[in-house]
Order: structure tokens, then sequence, then C-alpha cells
């Protein structure tokens, strides 16, 4: 297998995609798997769907990750040309205060909340409400700030990509990272035994959505759905509450909020893992739900496994992965295809 060298991380990061606003994201990842793959077509919904032929057909095999990342969307234009915003999918408000923006993809902004100065005791020990924070875009009045903003636009952050060693920092890697890990499984221009579909889904901070509407194009035989999941190394969490750590390789989920795994599927993951010596880890809390919950209950119902990029600080301006979890991740999905027809049978 070629070495991996994360050829797409630091774009797709760095591209601005609130649920429901992927365009750009789908945009960029259509234009580099173009000609690697022998068909593509977006769906009603918004979905990326990439078909590769197998060598056998005898399955369809998924390979899932969602475009989308949590965000804001503008709420209102205040009279002094500030504008009020809500929160799309999960965002603590405690770790957006003073932090860059962009409003479409274009506009600057900053999110300001009142000076440390001026708050009461009360106000000092209690966490800021979205409904008391503000963006300021440099507009003087509600006049202004009209003529460049509009109720319902989206609002992401602005954060750039490093890389420092083997750590980088960015937005998005939930599930940007995702996403890829199977542009670099593509990339490898391959052709496996089952029948591939790489499907880029949409909307799944705010309910799973993208997944829901992918069995009935599809019909898949079994799926793996491949996510930017919590570290647990965090400044003053006990080590027992640690999710996974960065370092010790792509987690493998055997149960989360709304799903317990295929256990067939799960024990074939770790088996792949073992039998190619891919470091790895459990992922030990079940907190946090993905694609393949609601892939579960849809339809006829797609067994599915999780495997994951380890990332702290996810659903904040800015989160940290280790790229060697990533090039792991690459290798333990690149070497299940490679099992074909033994997988999770």
């Amino acid at each position: 297998m070629k070495g991996v060298k994360a050829l797409y991380l630091k774009e797709l990061s760095e591209l601005d995609g609130v649920s429901g606003d992927e365009g750009r994201v789908r945009k960029f990842i259509e234009e580099k798997i173009k000609d690697k793959v022998d068909s593509l077509k977006v769906d009603a919904l918004g979905n990326l769907i990439a078909f590769k032929k197998g060598t056998r057909s005898n399955r369809k095999f998924v390979l899932a990750a969602h475009m989308d990342e949590v965000g804001f969307m503008v709420t209102n234009i205040e009279d002094d040309g500030t504008l009020s915003f809500g929160p799309v999918g999960g965002i603590d408000p405690r770790v957006v205060v003073g932090k860059h923006v962009r409003i479409n993809g274009e506009l600057p902004g900053v999110i300001g909340y009142k000076a440390i100065h001026l708050q009461k005791k009360d106000e000092l020990l209690a966490s800021p409400k979205f409904e008391n924070l503000r963006i300021h875009i440099g507009a003087r009045s509600k006049e202004e700030a009209s003529r460049k903003v509009e109720l319902g636009d989206y609002i992401s952050f602005a954060t750039d990509f490093r890389q420092e060693n083997s750590r980088a920092t960015g937005k998005a890697f939930d599930d940007r990272a995702g996403c890829a890990v199977l542009m670099e499984v593509i990339e490898q221009e391959q052709r496996y035994e089952d029948d591939l579909y790489f499907a880029f889904l949409v909307q799944e901070e705010t309910g799973l959505r993208g997944s829901a509407v992918l069995f009935e194009q599809v019909c898949p035989d079994l799926a793996l759905v491949i996510e930017g999941t919590t570290a647990g190394d965090d400044p003053g969490l006990p080590e027992h509450q640690w999710a996974t750590r960065l370092g010790d390789g792509p987690a493998i989920t055997f149960m989360h909020r709304g799903y317990v795994v295929n256990k067939k599927i799960y024990e074939s993951i770790l088996q792949v893992a073992q039998k190619y010596d891919i470091k790895h880890q459990p992922k030990r809390r079940t907190a946090g739900g993905t694609d393949a919950a609601r892939l579960a209950k849809t339809g006829g119902g797609v067994p599915a496994g999780v495997i994951s990029v380890p990332a702290r600080y996810i659903h904040s301006p800015l989160s940290m992965i280790d790229l060697g979890d990533f090039e792991n991740t690459v290798k333990l999905v690149s070497k299940i295809l490679e099992e074909g027809e033994g997988f999770a049978r």
C-alpha cells in the first residue's frame, strides 16, 4: 500500500460546511475523486455517493463519513449592527467567546460577550448563553449589517489547519477526518471483491439525516462508518473516564448511543487489526452517536461497524488529532476491504 500522507485533510478541515450547507465540501470531494471511481451521484438531500465495481460483486459494502460540521445560523440582525445567532449541532457556548467566524464562507466576524470587568459575581460563575452572545462584523447599524447578512445565513468557525510533528490542529475533524480517510482509500485506485459505495453524507450533526435516505438508494449488505470521535486524554479528566487516547490508533466502537454494533462486524474489525498488526483501541465510553444508528433502523436495516479517528476538543473552534491515528485508520479500512467476502462472514 502506498504511504499515507493525509493528502486532503488540511483542505477539508478549512472548508466551511455547517449541517445543511455542505456544498463547498461536496464540490471539493467530487472534483478530487471523479476520475477514480466508476460513477458519482448527488441525491436529493445532498449526499455524494461514489461507486466502484467489485471483482466478484456478491455484496454491497458502504463506507460512510459525514461532510457536515457544527456551526451556527444568524437568527436576528440587531439595531447596533451585531448579529444574534443560534447553534447548529451540539456546541458548548463556553468555548466560542472571542472566536473568529465566517458567514457564508466569506464575511469575517468575531463572537463577543460582556467584558469581565463589567460582569457581576453571579455572571462570572455562570456559563454564557447563546442569547447573550453577539457576532460583530464591523457594521454600525442594522441597515448596514442587512446589506451583508440575511437571517438564516450560515456561520462557521474560522480556523486554520496546522501541523506540528505528528499532531494536527484545525476545525471540523468531526468528520472531515472520516471524509479524508475515504478519499485516501479511493486514491489507492484498487479494486476489491465487494461492490463499494463511498457515501459522503449530509446533516449528521442535526439528527443523522443523510444516512436516513441512503438505504433505499443502495440497499447495502453491510457498512462501515468512519468518524472523528472524542479523545479522553484532556486536562482534568481522570483516565477511567477516557473514551480514547491520541496516538493509540483508530477507535473501534462496540456500542454507542442508539446502537449496539453488530458483534460479528466488531470482532471482524478487531481480527483484521490484529492480523496486520495495526495499532488500535476500543472506544471505552458509549456517549455520542453515529450514522450507524440510523442505518440499523432504516429500511431493512444495515449491520454497521464504526471506526473513528480520536480527536481532542471536538465540536469546538479547534480540535487536535494524531496523524499516526489517521494513517492507521486508512490502513485498517484498506485491509478490511482486502479481506473481501471473508470479512464479517
